[in-house]
C-alpha cells in the first residue's frame, strides 16, 4: 500500500456507519474522452457475462490450471478463509485475465493493492470492488448502474477490460505506464511498482501459455 494513498478508517460514530463497505486505498481512473471506435469495442469486451466456463486445449492444460488453482487458494486462504468463496474468486480472476490477455498474477498483484482483496471495497473518491473501478466506467461502456460493479465477476471484467484498454491502446504495451493511468497517477513510480512487487506474490512456475484456455 502507499501512503500518498491512503485515507484512513474512521470509527463507526454509530451502529448504522459499521454497515457501510469498507474503505479502500485506491486511487481513481481519471475520466477521458473515448473514441467512439474504442467506446464499441470496450462495450462489447464487457458484454456476456456469463459465468466463467473455461476449455482447455489438452489434458496437460487443465492440469497446469488444477495446480495453478491448488497453489493459489494455498497463498489466498488467510484473506478468504472459505473454501468455495476463495475457489470462486480464483477461477474468475483467471478466466477474466485470460480473456483480456493479461497474466493473472498481475491482475492478482492489481487487486492486492487496490483493495486488499476486499469485495465490497470503496475508495475516498467512490472507486468500486475488487479492481476498485470508477462508477462513470458503467456509464461509458455498460448499462449505467453503477451498483453491479460490487459483483465479482462484473467487477473483474471491468477491471480486466480497463486495464488492457489502458496498456495496448493507450500506452502502447508500457505496462508502468498503463498501471499509472489505471491509478490515476500516470508516470509517477509509486503505484506501478507496488502493483509490480504485488504480482511477485501470485507468479506461478507453468508458463501462461499453459495456463491458456479457450
Amino acid at each position: 500500500m502507499i501512503a500518498r494513498r491512503a485515507c484512513l478508517r474512521v470509527a463507526p460514530l454509530a451502529l448504522g456507519l459499521s454497515m457501510l463497505p469498507p474503505l479502500a486505498r485506491a486511487g481513481a481512473q481519471i475520466e477521458e474522452p473515448l473514441a467512439d471506435s474504442i467506446r464499441t469495442a470496450l462495450s462489447s469486451a464487457i458484454a456476456n457475462a456469463a459465468p466463467p466456463k473455461p476449455e482447455f486445449e489438452s489434458t496437460e492444460a487443465r492440469l497446469a490450471h488444477l495446480r495453478w488453482l491448488g497453489e493459489m487458494s494455498r497463498r489466498l486462504q488467510r484473506r478468504k478463509p472459505e473454501w468455495q468463496e476463495r475457489r470462486e474468486f480464483l477461477e474468475t480472476v483467471w478466466y477474466e485475465s485470460r480473456r483480456a490477455a493479461l497474466d493473472p498474477s498481475l491482475v492478482l498483484g492489481l487487486i492486492q493493492v487496490e483493495s486488499a482483496f476486499r469485495k465490497f471495497a470503496v475508495s475516498r473518491v467512490g472507486a468500486r470492488g475488487y479492481m476498485q473501478v470508477m462508477p462513470f466506467w458503467s456509464r461509458l461502456i455498460g448499462d449505467g448502474d453503477a451498483g453491479k460493479l460490487f459483483h465479482m465477476q462484473t467487477n473483474l471484467r471491468f477491471g480486466c477490460v480497463i486495464l488492457r484498454h489502458y496498456l495496448v491502446d493507450r500506452e502502447r504495451g508500457d505496462l508502468f505506464m498503463a498501471l499509472g493511468r489505471y491509478n490515476g497517477s500516470r508516470g509517477r513510480p509509486e503505484y506501478p511498482n507496488a502493483v509490480l512487487a504485488a504480482k511477485k506474490q501470485w507468479e506461478w512456475k507453468d508458463s501462461p501459455d499453459k495456463l491458456a484456455g479457450n
